[in-house]
């Protein structure tokens, strides 16, 4: 009786237990309490790691990969007779014709066939490269980029137009032709129309087509222009703007889905296929943080390099604006090396480029923090503002592409300090003994391997050169050459018919000189020639590459360049100093260059945004 007694009793507790339980978790309940672990679960999105994120560009598991930002889709007068068409089409020519699923490979076919015939129709690229001549007969070997091919990198084609539909299906048909090569995988295109007045539009829904048909990742984005009024812009600053949204999904890719692109391809104008691929072959070969082609323009029945604005020999100078027949002593680039390497149709160093299509590697750049800026102490003419006096030192007004290479230049430096740093297990941060750091640098740093040793002493708290082979060559060069120091002055419209003088340069030694820091590779390859439309491609390629039959220079000597230079002491300014758009007069002058002083002067506007915040 007992035994019974205390098992009921334990029974009615229990009950009584549960059903306080119960209300206590209805009514009384707090927040479960989330452990540490849990939030860095959630934080590395644990789940997602799990089951394998993929990070490749397949657009059929992802296809938010394909996307159109920006597009006009109010109706017009043409909206219902082109559904009308589209229709009309389906019905009479497609519908009728699928049976069952075993006709969509079929049906696949048909419409590759279809694109490859508009493209061929309008694209010379598609049609005529393989004809076109080129050195060291790379046209002729069909596995010249194998290698290239079978390492599998990611690769993100940009493209920005501005009302040039006269050329976009040519681009088009150069990215089909990358796509078949490369892999429909592994590339991507984002294509920015900033502001198009012509055609553009229309051919930018072409383009979604072809690339939603064949599995293309891209993003297509139309956007208006800065200001409505052209007066009002400045070209220099809305460069940075559509170059800076051009690169959006390349860093929300790396943010959002760890996917990291191996090389960036700047797709301008017309260029053959595989002049990208060799270039793409240069850039890896020689670890370059920027490769570019070279931008040739028609001019009464011949070939001159035009795009000058943006590029600089190695030693600071204006590529002159030479014909593609030149002789030796009047090729683009200036300086020595550059001239014979140009000759030998070899890639070349330089200070800075953009002529045509060029490509960038976004681990030394875009991954690193730089992106594309633009001078801002310009005059708006359309407020009738007074020009401001300016500094003769003031930072120059030019293209944010020239902005993009001193960035360049410097980040580079900066890289090197770092590692440095970390090898010797102190705090990056520090900079009180820069100098100390700058020659433990030019000693042991491993990319100056293969140079001649920088020697350098410390002398009353400075940093003196003592011999450097490449510098003296080119102040020897210089003084054979007067028109070396004389910027575009070479081919400048003479000063009494209304063209400007170029003062050479008075700049002095630097106490720490641009030669001792890690140089930034950045090279031209002669032999991806850049064009636009009505130009005689054929007649092109013979003046600068004849036959092409160089077998003679080996695949070392071709790609790789040994002996890498410091930056200029100095270089030309061409600066657009007031708004008017792409046409504004541009005036020019010779600026001094100290890497030091502008990592000093970073380091000053970071402690200075450390203490604000």
């Amino acid at each position: 009786m007992a035994i019974t007694f205390r098992r009921r009793t334990l029974s009615r507790l229990a009950y009584i237990a549960g059903i306080a339980l119960i209300i206590r978790w209805l009514f009384f309940s707090s927040p479960p309490k989330v452990t540490e672990r849990q939030v860095q679960i959630k934080e590395h999105n644990f789940i997602e790691r799990a089951t394998r994120q993929d990070k490749s560009l397949n657009v059929q598991r992802l296809p938010f990969l394909q996307a159109r930002m920006g597009r006009d889709e109010r109706k017009d007068i043409f909206s219902d007779l082109v559904s009308d068409g589209v229709k009309d089409y389906w019905e009479r020519f497609q519908l009728p014709y699928i049976g069952n699923k075993d006709t969509a490979p079929m049906d696949a076919q048909h419409v590759l066939g279809a694109i490859d015939q508009l493209l061929s129709l309008n694209g010379w690229v598609a049609a005529l490269c393989p004809t076109l001549t080129r050195p060291f007969n790379q046209h002729k070997r069909e596995n010249a980029y194998n290698d290239l091919i079978r390492e599998d990198h990611l690769y993100y084609v940009a493209i920005i137009i501005h009302s040039a539909d006269h050329f976009l299906v040519d681009q088009l048909a150069v990215i089909v032709q990358m796509a078949k090569r490369l892999g429909t995988n592994n590339l991507f295109v984002s294509m920015l129309d900033y502001d198009s007045r012509d055609s553009t539009e229309t051919l930018t829904d072409l383009c979604e087509a072809v690339l939603t048909l064949l599995g293309v990742p891209f993003r297509i984005r139309r956007v208006p222009g800065m200001t409505e009024d052209p007066s009002a812009a400045y070209y220099p600053l809305e460069e940075a703007y559509m170059r800076n949204l051009a690169l959006e999904p390349l860093q929300e890719l790396q943010q959002k889905r760890k996917i990291k692109f191996s090389r960036v391809i700047w797709l301008k104008g017309f260029t053959c296929p595989n002049d990208i691929l060799e270039t793409i072959k240069i850039s890896f070969a020689n670890e370059a943080a920027m490769v570019c082609g070279m931008d040739w323009a028609e001019h009464n029945g011949f070939f001159i390099f035009s795009d000058r604005w943006r590029t600089r020999d190695i030693d600071g100078d204006q590529f002159r604006q030479s014909k593609s027949s030149s002789k030796p002593d009047a090729v683009p680039p200036r300086d020595r090396l550059g001239a014979q390497r140009y000759a030998q149709h070899l890639p070349f160093q330089v200070y800075c480029c953009e002529s045509g299509t060029h490509v960038v590697d976004p681990a030394q750049s875009y991954y690193k923090g730089i992106h594309y800026r633009a001078g801002t102490d310009f005059q708006n003419i359309s407020r009738g503002e007074t020009l401001p006096l300016r500094d003769p030192d003031a930072a120059c007004l030019d293209s944010s592409q020239a902005w993009f290479c001193r960035d360049l230049w410097l980040r580079s430096a900066r890289d090197a300090m770092e590692e440095m740093d970390r090898a010797n297990g102190e705090i990056p941060n520090r900079r009180q003994q820069h100098r100390r750091e700058v020659i433990e640098v030019a000693a042991h740093d491993p990319f100056m391997i293969g140079r001649e040793e920088v020697k350098v002493k410390l002398a009353g708290g400075a940093v003196e050169e003592v011999n450097d082979k490449g510098i003296n060559e080119r102040k020897d060069q210089k003084k054979k050459d007067e028109d070396a120091n004389a910027g575009s002055d070479y081919d400048a419209m003479p000063a009494e018919e209304g063209g400007e003088e170029v003062p050479p340069p008075a700049i002095g030694r630097l106490s720490i000189p641009n030669s001792v820091f890690r140089p930034a590779r950045i090279l031209v390859n002669p032999r991806c020639p850049t064009t636009y439309a009505g130009v005689s491609h054929t007649q092109l390629a013979r003046d600068l590459f004849g036959d092409g039959d160089d077998d003679s220079v080996g695949d070392t000597g071709k790609y790789v360049l040994e002996d890498w230079e410091g930056a200029p002491e100095s270089f030309v300014c061409q600066e657009q100093r007031q708004t008017g758009g792409r046409k504004a007069t541009k005036t020019q002058r010779r600026l001094g260059f100290s890497i030091h002083e502008e990592l000093q002067r970073q380091q000053r506007e970071e402690q200075q945004q450390q203490q604000q915040s």
